[in-house]
């Protein structure tokens, strides 16, 4: 009798643990079938990206292509000749000029230089000097009596300048100041930076508070220049403020700066 109850009990555990596996067994079976609809819903379907996800993954990359495209055509290059020869063509700090480059149409402009005798930054485009002069003209009618400065610049002279600051105060710092090598407008020949009496005939921020300074932001785009490197922009254009620094953009693009109150990287979308 004793012998029968525990037969009977150990049939009751056996079936019990029986029916536990089948469950499991079940539960499992369950979860592989439906284990893409659980785990990749409305995304994979049999391991292939569906049609209409596979279109918006598609104009997504679309996109972020003609992003970089952009980013590449604005920032990835040292500027061709050709592209150079252009009067609009910008250079900072992601855009540069090759080192060998030169424009081939440099003259002296007919106006009054803060210093004597033969020098290369007394030179610029032919287009930027003859419109330099008219500027300086106009200034003098009006009894506001500048000067230029410094112009054209070689390569080679802008790294020697580059590097007398960067030994004096560092790099980084330099750079807030001068520009690298490759990185000058004045590589150009479509920059002056000016001065005046007024400011000892140096290039200082001061110049931007005398008449001739203020005279000059309010006409220089009447002749076709901008001031390049303007107060509060310098998050742009990664110079501080240069009021002495006029840049050559023809008149039609230097009034529409002007009205708008925004810096060359703007007016072509730069960031």
């Amino acid at each position: 009798m004793r012998k029968t109850r525990i037969k009977s009990k150990q049939r009751k555990r056996f079936n019990r643990l029986f029916s536990t596996l089948v469950v499991f067994c079940i539960v499992l079976t369950t979860l592989f079938i439906l284990k893409d609809k659980l785990f990749y819903p409305d995304t994979v379907i049999a391991g292939q990206i569906s049609e209409e996800n596979s279109n918006n993954l598609n104009t997504e990359e679309e996109n972020f292509n003609n992003e970089a495209d952009k980013q590449e055509e604005v920032k990835n290059y040292p500027v061709s000749i050709d592209k150079a020869e252009d009067i609009l063509i910008v250079v900072n700090k992601d855009i540069h000029v090759d080192s060998d480059y030169k424009p081939d149409d440099l003259v002296i402009p007919d106006v009054k230089f803060s210093f004597d005798g033969e020098h290369e930054k007394k030179y610029m485009r032919q287009e930027a000097a003859k419109a330099l002069e008219e500027l300086f003209k106009n200034a003098y009618e009006e009894g506001k009596y500048i000067f230029a400065l410094s112009g054209y610049r070689s390569y080679n002279t802008q790294k020697y300048i580059f590097n007398n600051f960067a030994d004096r105060m560092g790099e980084e710092e330099a750079n807030k100041l001068s520009a690298r090598p490759g990185q000058s407008e004045h590589q150009t020949g479509l920059a002056m930076d000016i001065t005046s009496q007024q400011v000892g005939f140096g290039l200082e921020e001061e110049f931007g508070n005398t008449n001739e300074g203020k005279w000059v932001k309010d006409n220089a785009h009447k002749f076709g220049f901008i001031i390049r490197y303007p107060k509060d922009k310098t998050h742009i254009t990664g110079y501080l403020y240069e009021p002495w620094h006029l840049r050559y953009v023809g008149k039609d693009v230097a009034q529409k700066i002007y009205n708008e109150q925004i810096t060359l990287e703007e007016y072509f979308g730069i960031e």
